[in-house]
């Protein structure tokens, strides 16, 4: 059991870790060029200096084990969930990282136990780490996101009003505010600098950001882009139809919290009755691994754990 929690704690700090140094060798700068080199089919790009530090080598070696899998359809499909997390992987990159990161954590919990189906089960636990790892920070950076809409288009008609521009006041959005709102921003700016349509750049980056309520922005501003009329006003209704939409999302999270926690309360805390016992008194606690009536029971409470964690977010999941 603590071999299992150390292996999951292991593979997502190796998971950042990775993230990190990624983000060392390579800005977010430069993928952003790789994405839209790759939507007009150009797929070579310029390399970066050769260096022989430790960092560099390793994600050379990551960059050069994904390749043969750019081409490939799951990779493609992670990009885009991989950019609205914010993390600066591409797909194929990402697949290999977890290839690699299961295998390393497979090799230490088997030198640690000298258990075969440990070991498997530490390795198999790591990709489904790095997917739950991807799913939260998704939320989180996508929930910031809606936070900021609301000021930002507040901002956007003030500079409307102002004489500015729709690409001048998105601009000063990408200058003037926190990431992730700015950083979609700018990439939008950059990408009608390329010489994409803003129609194109604004579809684009609703698709990377995956946020109904900025889908209605998009929808409206192009809208308005055909028919005319005051982009400024328009604006103004649908930030204050954002705004009090996540009023009510936080009066409905306030009024779900005890259920939240309750599943999560429900989830952890066989994994530290299980701990407790295995410090109190190991010998009767093995039992449960070695004894084939044990493993049974604990394949069976782990997937019920699994299942009312499920059943209760369910529940409590509302869309306001």
């Amino acid at each position: 059991m603590i071999l299992v929690i150390t292996s999951i704690l292991v593979a997502v700090l190796m998971f950042f870790m990775v993230v990190l140094l990624v983000t060392y060798v390579r800005r977010s700068r430069s993928l952003d060029i790789f994405h839209r080199l790759r939507r007009h089919h150009v797929v070579e790009v310029t390399k970066e200096a050769e260096t022989e530090d430790l960092l560099r080598l390793f994600y050379r070696f990551i960059k050069r084990t994904a390749k043969p899998f750019l081409t490939w359809n799951l990779p493609q499909s992670l990009d885009l969930k991989l950019r609205r997390a914010g993390i600066p992987f591409l797909g194929a990159e990402f697949i290999v990282t977890a290839i690699v990161s299961a295998a390393f954590v497979g090799i230490v919990v088997y030198m640690l136990t000298l258990n075969q189906i440990f070991a498997i089960a530490a390795a198999a636990i790591v990709p489904l780490a790095f997917w739950i790892a991807v799913i939260v920070m998704t939320r989180r950076r996508q929930n910031a996101f809606t936070e900021q809409l609301g000021d930002c288009l507040i901002t956007v008609a003030n500079a409307l009003r102002a004489g500015y521009g729709f690409q001048q006041a998105m601009s000063l959005i990408a200058r003037e505010m926190e990431p992730p709102i700015s950083e979609e921003f700018a990439h939008v700016t950059a990408d009608v600098a390329m010489g994409i349509t803003l129609e194109n750049a604004l579809e684009q980056m609703n698709k990377r950001v995956g946020s109904a309520d900025f889908d209605l922005v998009v929808t409206a501003v192009l809208i308005q882009r055909e028919v005319g009329g005051n982009l400024a006003q328009i604006l103004d209704s649908i930030s204050d139809t954002i705004t009090e939409r996540i009023r009510m999302k936080r009066e409905v999270l306030a009024l779900t919290a005890q259920g939240r926690f309750s599943a999560i309360v429900l989830f952890v805390l066989p994994f530290a009755a299980g701990a407790y016992m295995y410090t109190a008194n190991p010998d009767n606690f093995m039992i449960l691994f070695e004894d084939p009536m044990g493993q049974m029971a604990l394949v069976v409470s782990f997937i019920m754990a699994i299942i009312g964690f499920i059943v209760i977010r369910k529940i409590v999941d509302i869309d306001a």
